[in-house]
């Protein structure tokens, strides 16, 4: 799929010095900018919906772990005393 993209000359600049310090295409630089930037706002999109769904399911049943339950239980990692998460209440 052929896609072109209007850039300004600043931009296009600062891009092609990157190309060079990099030793890769100007066209190289740009995929991978976009790539990453589409990564990333898959990653948050899938963050909001799993943030969603568990405020879905708090909200229908009640049950919950407090921050300090959740800290204390993280604080035990690594450590010899590791715990297993602590089960939800109401």
């Amino acid at each position: 799929m052929a896609t072109s993209l209007k850039i300004n000359d600043a931009l296009k600049e600062r891009i092609q010095q990157l190309a060079v310090l990099r030793q890769r295409t100007p066209h190289w630089i740009m995929c991978e900018a976009l790539m990453q930037y589409v990564e990333r706002e898959e990653t948050r999109e899938q963050f909001k919906r799993e943030a969603l769904a568990s405020w879905a399911a708090y909200q229908e049943t009640g049950r919950h772990l407090t921050g300090e339950e959740v800290r204390a239980w993280l604080n035990t990692w690594g450590t010899e005393i590791e715990s297993e998460l602590p089960a939800c209440h109401e």
